[in-house]
């Protein structure tokens, strides 16, 4: 474990990730040639669609050696509509790497990174890539951090020059420059820079242990040795965010921060604590590499060739080839095949994986993402990882009748990849409806299925699920009376009608006495009221929230009937439905959106004109968190709306609330349409 060190990439679309990991595979020689993204040949980015794309979609896994440490490289998408691939990273590694953009400094992508990653426990650095671009600067770059978030990065690092100027860069703790690879006295132009930014990671070193700290204070500085002990502890316990420069493009600063990565940055042996959940009761535990096996897939997918693959990542333990294991969170044992270690789409097998490294396991049967892996008798499992909820909807289907059968099994693999995105049958509109976080995250999915399965699916905005009901009430009469030679039909009901609170369902009263209504027929009467109820009366969408109280009626000795008392139910109903005032009801969600102050005005006014309600406002940092109730109809498309308004800042959860009136001008246009389709 002492000899691993596990980094994710994450931070900023367009900062450089994927370039850095292809040059650290190509300096450590894990690769022969350094690939390009406009090339479409990077080990990272390998699937169809981010090589037409040009950007990272899926989270990409690679290792490589480096003075004998064994480095495992996750590369993750820095769009928001892949967070789910920033997340799963953030389970398997001690140490998140913020890939910063020199020239744009704290970009959107980069915040909302910070955002959702800022929970996780990890060992976090700062990479402030791309030093050679047009405008780029480093102080900036790590001034505009601390202004826009809670991060403190203290440089360990600075470079020599930037722009096109960018040569190289100063070791503060080594005190020494490094200029094309080779060492070399600090320029003398950077000698009061370098003194400033080695006092401020003395303190903050310092800080961070006791023991130093009472050195500090009685020498008044710190030896190499010290800031160097000191440094490794402080990462461990997230009091110090280290920064460094380097440029990925010119390879200039690449080596230096790979020797910083494996002398600094914590290893899974010394950042080994995890929480687990044992029986049901959370616990921290220590990883350990002789202890009982406990692993993790932070990522599965499904390779039509292959079959399905989990990348895992293990604590304690080891796992082997042929193992019997079990997956908690599916209560299903599982057995493991074939074991490969991973560079891209690259697979090297090997019989076992130990603690603190990370693999991958071909041809899983039951395990997928973020779920466990213990022996066949251990309960012991993660806790539920958090993920965001759904912001954009879309309704899926088969374009192609005959692929109507195969899309459901096709869209489940899928969903198998980023658990953010669900698929639920909507009952009521009878649709298939996918929520995600997303458009981009949801249109990869179409892709995908026409790439890997063939299949072309159609998309498009899901219907509202409206419900009917009643403000009034009524009480009406329907005698069903048909004769047509031989046997007739007859029923008739008295039913008093009304409104009931909202979300409190139907009601039926059965007030018969006397058996003016036989008891063999009272059934029947409640059957076709709940048929007519599915179906709808003004809109086609279900009744709700209404009782049915059936005081009186007539029958025939002959010709009454189940089905004569059915008919006469449904038509009484249609025929209060007249009289009692009918309304149609929309869901209604609760929101939390969080933006930034300065586009509050534009947000609230926004807001009003999608018939939302401002519940309150409460401030947190430079953010405003605005508590609102929005109708689903205006939500659907709110999300789109919100990020232009905001420029990408602004975000929102949401979750059902309630059933609310339809003004009457909406519900007029949605019960024409309605009919106008029938």
């Amino acid at each position: 474990m002492k000899d691993i060190k596990n980094i994710a990439l994450v931070g900023a679309s367009g900062a450089g990730k994927t370039s850095l990991a292809e040059q650290m595979f190509f300096n450590s020689k894990a690769t022969s040639r350094v690939g390009k993204i406009e090339d479409g040949n990077t080990i990272m980015d390998f699937s169809s669609e981010e090589i037409e794309k040009g950007i990272s979609m899926v989270l990409g896994v690679g290792n490589l050696k480096w003075k004998n440490m064994k480095v495992n490289v996750l590369d993750t998408p820095g769009s928001a509509d892949f967070t789910s691939e920033e997340i799963s990273a953030s389970i398997a590694v001690e140490n998140l790497m913020y890939v910063v953009n020199a020239t744009a400094g704290f970009e959107v992508t980069l915040e909302s990174s910070i955002e959702n990653l800022n929970k996780y426990n990890m060992a976090k650095s700062i990479i402030v890539n791309r030093m050679d671009n047009e405008g780029a600067d480093f102080f900036k770059t790590l001034e505009s951090i601390r202004e826009n978030s809670n991060l403190n990065p203290v440089p360990i690092f600075i470079p020599i020059g930037s722009e096109h100027r960018f040569e190289g860069i100063v070791d503060i703790i080594k005190g020494k420059a490094v200029i094309k690879g080779n060492n070399t006295a600090i320029p003398a132009d950077l000698t009061e820079i370098v003194e400033e930014t080695r006092m401020s990671l003395m303190e903050a070193v310092a800080e961070s242990d006791d023991e130093l700290l009472e050195k500090y204070f009685e020498a008044g500085e710190l030896t190499n040795d010290e800031l160097s002990r000191g440094i490794k502890k402080a990462i461990v316990k997230g009091t110090l965010i280290p920064a460094f420069a380097c440029s990925a493009i010119t390879n200039t600063g690449v080596n230096e921060l790979l020797n910083a990565i494996v002398e600094y940055l914590p290893s899974p042996a010394e950042k080994n604590e995890l929480k687990i959940y044992k029986n049901g009761k959370e616990e921290v535990i220590q990883n350990s590499e002789d202890g009982e096996l406990l692993a993790y897939v932070f990522k599965s997918f499904s390779d039509p060739n292959v079959g399905d693959i989990a990348y895992v990542r293990v604590f304690s333990g080891s796992i082997k080839s042929g193992m019997d294991v079990y997956i908690p969170e599916k209560d299903s044992k599982d057995k493991v095949g074939n074991i490969a270690f991973v560079l891209g789409k690259n697979r090297k097998d090997t019989e076992e994986i130990n603690a603190g490294d990370i693999g991958a396991l071909v041809k899983i049967k039951v395990a997928r993402s973020f779920n466990t892996i213990v022996p066949v008798n251990s309960r012991i499992s993660f806790g539920e990882i958090e993920l965001p909820t759904p912001v954009f909807w879309q309704t899926i289907k088969a374009v192609n009748q005959s692929d109507e059968d195969k899309i459901g099994a096709a869209i489940t693999k899928l969903l198998d990849e980023d658990p953010t995105m669900k698929l639920e049958m909507n009952t009521e509109t009878n649709e298939n409806v996918l929520a995600g976080i997303g458009e981009q995250q949801i249109l990869l999915l179409k892709k995908k299925l026409k790439s890997r399965y063939k299949i072309d699916a159609e998309m498009q905005m899901p219907s509202i699920p409206y419900k009917e009901t009643i403000k009034g009430k009524a009480d009406v009469s329907y005698k069903h009376k048909k004769q047509s030679g031989g046997r007739g039909q007859y029923g008739e009901v008295y039913f008093r009608v009304n409104s009931k609170p909202r979300g409190e369902g139907f009601e039926f009263i059965n007030s018969i006495v006397g058996g003016v209504i036989p008891t063999k027929f009272i059934p029947a009467i409640e059957k076709g009221l709940n048929e007519i109820m599915k179906k709808g009366i003004v809109s086609g969408n279900p009744i709700v929230d209404i009782s049915v109280d059936c005081y009186y009626g007539s029958f025939h000795d002959v010709d009454s009937s189940e089905m004569a008392f059915k008919i006469a139910a449904s038509q009484a109903l249609k025929k209060a439905f007249q009289v009692a005032n009918p309304i149609l009801l929309e869901p209604i969600h609760d929101l939390q959106i969080t933006v930034p102050v300065e586009y509050m005005g534009d947000v609230m006014g926004d807001i009003s004109t999608r018939r939302g309600k401002i519940l309150g406002m409460e401030q947190k940092g430079n953010k405003q968190i605005l508590n609102a109730q929005m109708p689903l109809a205006e939500l659907f498309n709110y999300y789109p709306n919100l990020k232009s308004l905001t420029q990408g800042r602004g975000k929102f959860t949401q979750k059902f609330s309630f059933y609310e009136k339809v003004p009457d001008e909406i519900a007029a246009k949605v019960i024409a349409e309605a009919n106008s389709e029938e």
